[in-house]
């Protein structure tokens, strides 16, 4: 099948592999009607590769030839020729956080006429759920040659607001009311008097009203639960202020008890607001750069009012503005209670330490105090223990000297000893030497048996042995 406008001889691969705009501005013609829907992704890393695998199922479901798709990491383009001569383009593309389908309906004859809702291909239907949760749904209806007065609009746009305008500075209308119909998607009608301007121009007006649709709600979807995280934040902050205010009062007499109680109970408050501003940081932080893309086309659109409508710009700045900076607020809010609570945690510490250190302190003192009495009393011993050592030199003494006073008397009885009262006082000095002689024997062969005997640790063992 050759598909390539103005070239019947050439196959479509070579201008699939242009540029995208270049590509739309090759394929694409005037009239048309295109579904955009787009899927934020939980875990891009993960699901970007798994939405490519989808896409490329849904080219088999479509029974689009291999051969009329090209396939690239983060963008793909299907092409189908009905029976009838319509197209089927079905484009794929992977961003950041989302991807988005957009399948365009291109009838063969411009007559053909066109309307909102469901594709008028022959035996289109979309296969299937795609993964991600949708961010947005689009119809949007590109008519050429013809204008629209204010009643016609509000018959295809129904919608309590009507938003049109002229836009990239040409004779190139757009109109909507931002109200999803009963299809639940938004209806968008693009006309143009020109239909050579407007085929020229369809490529990048569609890249820029579907970048706004896509940031904008990208940028809505968290707020829900950035509201639900301002109430959370806040009875944080009303808790945490009450707790300081308790510890600064109490902290100069509060004990350990006290101390551990407020520990556990800041900890586990900090915890949770720890998780709060991950969980914050991961939805919000892609705002800005997401404002900052907003922005940048709405100055691309380059609108021009019409009378009977507001403009474009209007809607997605009153949808936007402040948003992104009430998400930065909030994070800044977090992240500042994170450090308060991080603070006042860090204070409860050093009072236990210096609290530590003061127990140590007192038990030192009194561990020196228990080693100066010890030392004390192991000095008494000692004298006391020299004191009967002495006592009993001089007992042992008396017991020998008595002993041999015996023997000296028996001795004068034989005849063999003339005075035995001189013996007896010559020997009393003999027998105070013996006793000492006792004394330091006995002692000395204590302290060998002591020190000869094995430590209780190591005797453990050999007993279990």
């Amino acid at each position: 099948m050759k598909l390539k406008p103005g070239s019947p001889g050439k196959g479509i691969l070579r201008q699939m592999h242009k540029a995208q705009e270049k590509y739309l501005e090759g394929w694409l013609d005037v009239p048309a009607h295109v579904h955009h829907t787009a899927y934020r992704m939980a875990n891009p890393a993960v699901e970007r590769p798994q939405s490519r695998k989808e896409f490329q199922q849904l080219l088999a479901c479509l029974e689009i030839d291999s051969a009329h798709a090209v396939m690239e990491d983060k963008v793909g383009f299907g092409v189908k020729k009905g029976t009838n001569g319509d197209k089927l383009i079905v484009i794929w593309e992977a961003h950041t956080e989302y991807y988005s389908y957009q399948v365009w309906h291109i009838p063969s004859h411009a007559s053909q006429p066109l309307g909102f809702g469901p594709l008028g291909f022959s035996e289109y239907v979309f296969p299937f759920s795609p993964l991600g949760i949708q961010v947005n749904a689009l119809d949007l209806l590109v008519i050429p040659a013809r204008t629209y007065d204010q009643e016609e609009l509000r018959t295809l746009l129904p919608g309590p607001q009507l938003y049109a305008s002229k836009v990239l500075g040409e004779d190139i209308c757009v109109a909507t009311s931002f109200t999803p119909d009963e299809h639940d998607r938004e209806r968008y009608l693009i006309w143009a008097p020109d239909p050579v301007l407007l085929r020229q121009k369809l490529a990048r007006l569609m890249t820029i009203v579907t970048t706004l649709e896509n940031y904008t709600h990208l940028i809505l979807l968290p707020y829900p639960a950035f509201s639900r995280s301002v109430d959370q934040v806040q009875i944080f902050e009303q808790r945490h202020l009450y707790q300081r205010t308790l510890i600064t009062k109490e902290l100069n007499r509060a004990t350990h008890s006290t101390l551990q109680q407020w520990l556990e109970g800041l900890t586990h408050d900090f915890l949770e607001v720890g998780r709060l501003t991950a969980s914050l940081r991961y939805r919000l932080s892609a705002s800005v750069p997401y404002d900052r893309i907003v922005h940048s086309n709405t100055l691309a659109l380059q609108e021009q009012s019409l009378p009977y409508g507001r403009t474009l710009i209007d809607y997605f700045q009153w949808k936007i503005t402040g948003v992104a900076d009430g998400y930065q607020q909030l994070l800044s809010r977090v992240q500042a209670l994170e450090q308060d609570f991080e603070g006042t945690i860090a204070v409860l510490r050093t009072k236990v330490e210096l609290l530590l250190q003061e127990q140590n302190l007192a038990q030192q003192d009194q561990n020196v105090s228990l080693l100066a009495s010890l030392d004390k009393t192991t000095k008494s011993q000692v004298v006391l223990q020299h004191t009967v050592e002495g006592l009993s030199v001089i007992v042992i003494a008396y017991y020998v000297s008595g002993l041999a006073n015996y023997l000296f008397k028996a001795l004068h009885e034989l005849g063999w000893l003339d005075k035995y009262e001189l013996a007896s006082g010559i020997f009393v000095p003999i027998a105070l030497g013996l006793s000492f002689a006792i004394i330091t024997w006995g002692r000395n062969r204590i302290q060998k048996k002591i020190t000869a005997m094995p430590p209780a640790s190591a005797s453990h063992p050999s007993k279990h042995a």
